[in-house]
């Protein structure tokens, strides 16, 4: 059995082929340019050229690729995007018709594209993908599902924050179902809010196998999970640190009124917005309860969550945090000692902290997809044992 996970973030896209028949260790996996960075780049040579450019396809990703199509338009080159692939700038045509860019109709851009480079917009390339695997011999054909993992912010109304909007719904998953997998869903499942992962899921509808979509961090938090050091704790606090944004979960077995079994408690913020001392702060005042939402949100972060009032110790000999993340680098280096300074975990599940959103999104197809669910968790929990070439004999 085989399932293709794709973990979709600001940097990279990390993609991980499972096979239930090999060591996860074994599994083939890619580390490459994000589809973001990947049309910032078109861009970029586009203004170096001078080139009008046109944007077309659907909602995606935004920062660099959003950053470069402004750019482009600024330096007085002319710009133009179709009403969905506008979304990726802003949600409001009005703000992205004020960057420069203007919003054209589908007749429109057909009859522009003799004069402009054509950009097409998607977080999820499934053909493209596939195409690089079967260059080395591996054919995508016959898989169990597909997994993507995107950010959503959401489709907040106009004048509401998008932050607190975000933050309302994380609230509400976990409410609705107190598990990582809650942040999953199956494509004709995405709630009509989360238009990102709406996007993706549209963009898949060709694929002969059941997609499941799910939000990033959590599917990170959820990989790191498996590394053997950080499933022994019953109670930790996991913090994926990524390019973009900072989101640590408190998760315990639960026990006590109010208090929830799984996430504890969360907060979400802006990596860019934070330092090590800040960070270490919110992480202690998380475990201990005392972290607010508004301390969070003023702090121009998205809020914080507290579920009941079962404080999880951290002065204790062994460490209860565990970091995972492309940024966790913000956690080493040599910085004043202090009783203050924690000390985390950098969680590594088989042996590949990147693909830890990959591992996550396998576990959160395992709940979504009971069919698939038995040689997953075997594979999850390392009961495999066959190599790459035993399945050639």
């Amino acid at each position: 059995m085989k399932i293709l996970t794709v973990d979709i973030g600001t940097g990279t896209q990390d993609i991980f082929l499972f096979d239930s028949n090999l060591d996860m260790e074994n599994g083939f996996k890619l580390v490459i340019p994000s589809p973001t960075m990947m049309i910032h780049r078109q861009i970029k040579e586009a203004t170096r050229l001078r080139t009008p450019i046109l944007l077309t396809g659907k909602l995606m990703g935004g920062g660099p690729s959003a950053w470069a199509a402004r750019d482009h338009a600024s330096a007085g080159i002319p710009t133009y995007a179709t009403p969905e692939a506008s979304k990726t700038l802003d949600d409001e045509p009005a703000k992205v018709e004020k960057m420069g860019i203007k919003i054209v109709s589908d007749d429109e851009a057909l009859a522009l594209s003799g004069a402009v480079q054509h950009i097409e917009l998607r977080d999820f390339d499934f053909p493209l993908i596939a195409e690089t695997f079967s260059r080395f011999g591996i054919p995508l054909t016959n898989l169990a599902a597909v997994c993507v993992a995107v950010f959503d912010h959401g489709d907040a109304p106009p004048g509401f924050s998008d932050r607190q909007f975000r933050f309302d719904y994380l609230d509400e998953r976990i409410k609705a179902k107190n598990a990582l997998s809650s942040f999953a869903f199956l494509s004709d499942d995405v709630p009509p809010i989360m238009t990102r992962l709406q996007a993706v899921a549209d963009s898949a509808k060709d694929l002969d196998a059941p997609l499941i979509v799910m939000d990033t961090a959590p599917a990170a938090i959820l990989g790191a999970g498996f590394d053997p050091v950080v499933s022994a704790r019953p109670r930790k606090i996991i913090v994926n640190l990524g390019n973009f944004h900072c989101l640590a979960f408190r998760l315990g077995e639960g026990g006590g009124p109010g208090v929830f079994a799984g996430v504890e408690g969360v907060f979400e913020h802006h990596t860019g917005e934070i330092d090590r001392p800040k960070l270490e702060g919110y992480i202690r005042a998380l475990a201990d309860g005392s972290l607010t939402h508004q301390t969070i949100f003023d702090d121009m972060g998205h809020g914080a969550l507290v579920y009941g009032d079962h404080p999880l110790e951290l002065d204790t000999p062994d460490w209860q945090i565990a970091v995972t993340g492309p940024r966790r680098s913000l956690f080493q280096g040599v910085i004043q000692p202090s009783s203050f300074s924690l000390h985390p975990y950098f969680a590594v599940p088989f042996g590949d902290m990147m693909l830890s959103g990959n591992f996550g999104m396998l576990a959160a197809a395992a709940d979504l997809l009971p069919e698939l669910n038995e040689p997953i968790r075997k594979s999850l929990q390392g009961k495999t044992g066959i190599a790459p070439w035993e399945l050639e004999s």
